[in-house]
């Protein structure tokens, strides 16, 4: 029989779950930042500056990591995961409303465990599936249109924001493969400068706005440094520490984050089904969490009864 996980390899995984989670909210957060920003630059200037400031800043810190050719080959292919991602999200909103874009991007959740298992060979415990399953129905009823808001399933907004999920789960499942316990902050550089430089080819195909103004350059100073530069740092690391299936269960949590931020800027209001979905969500987390080791422990403990029966 296999060796379970000691005490010390738990408690790793445990923190590498809660930087997840860190990071998460900060993705959720600035959520509304990024919407008030593409008011003042069309997306794809905004995804250059964005990044570009986010890999001037790692590249920095990360020195000689950036030209490790280890770095390079595996940055280069997550970046180009990370960039279908961001585009393929955006070209869908403008095809596609975006309660249904965001429920149909959250169904990464959804793709990763099926890319797990094409890429590790890697069965999910059943804890992972169920939490995956309850996570999923959380993110419907969080983001599910209005009455009268959305057509019929799938048009090409659709399709593009179904892409967007399937890019996404690509780059959470090879930062699983390819994210290493050494030279973090140059493998996350190479992206972040694949994201904006890719950002920056789209430019000529695209109509284009910049209108620089204080909130234009803080979100663009914001969103480079955090959610870019600092977030993707955390994520690699962390996913060196844990397995792709449970991370994606946590982002499952970044539109009830996001949610929750804009009820407390006056943005929206949430009725029963958006709440309960939010606790359909935090309730798959917490079982693809705690599953197993209470699964584990409930054996051991009837087994012990069994034993003095």
């Amino acid at each position: 029989m296999g060796r379970g996980p000691t005490r010390l390899e738990r408690l790793k995984g445990l923190q590498a779950d809660g930087a997840l989670l860190f990071i998460t909210l900060i993705w959720g957060v600035t959520f509304v930042v990024v919407k008030d920003a593409l008011s003042f630059a069309d997306p794809f200037t905004f995804l250059a500056l964005r990044f570009g400031v986010g890999a001037v800043v790692l590249s920095a810190l990360a020195g000689r990591q950036v030209f490790s050719p280890t770095n390079l080959r595996h940055g280069s292919v997550l970046a180009t995961f990370l960039f279908l991602g961001f585009a393929l999200q955006t070209w869908g909103l403008t095809l596609t409303t975006p309660s249904r874009s965001a429920f149909i991007t959250g169904m990464a959740v959804l793709f990763v465990p099926l890319l797990s298992l094409l890429v590790f060979r890697r069965m999910p415990k059943p804890a992972a599936l169920m939490g995956v399953a309850l996570s999923a129905v959380g993110l419907y009823l969080l983001t599910r249109p209005a009455p009268g808001e959305g057509g019929g399933w799938l048009s090409v907004g659709e399709l593009l924001s179904l892409g967007c999920a399937v890019a996404y789960a690509g780059h959470i499942t090879l930062t699983e493969r390819y994210a290493s316990k050494e030279g973090v902050l140059g493998m996350v550089a190479v992206q972040l400068w694949g994201v904006a430089l890719l950002s920056a080819a789209c430019l000529p195909f695209v109509t284009r706005k910049v209108e620089w103004n204080p909130s234009l350059v803080t979100a663009v100073l914001v969103c480079g440094l955090l959610p870019s530069a600092l977030a993707i740092s955390i994520q690699t690391w962390a996913q060196a520490r844990t397995s792709a299936v449970r991370a994606a269960v946590i982002y499952a949590l970044e539109p009830v984050f996001a949610s929750m931020y804009s009820v407390v800027l006056g943005y929206e209001v949430l009725g029963a089904p958006e709440a309960m979905g939010g606790g359909l969500i935090l309730t798959g987390v917490l079982v693809a969490e705690l599953g197993s080791p209470a699964w584990t422990w409930w054996k051991s403990r009837r087994r012990g009864v069994q034993g003095t029966g």
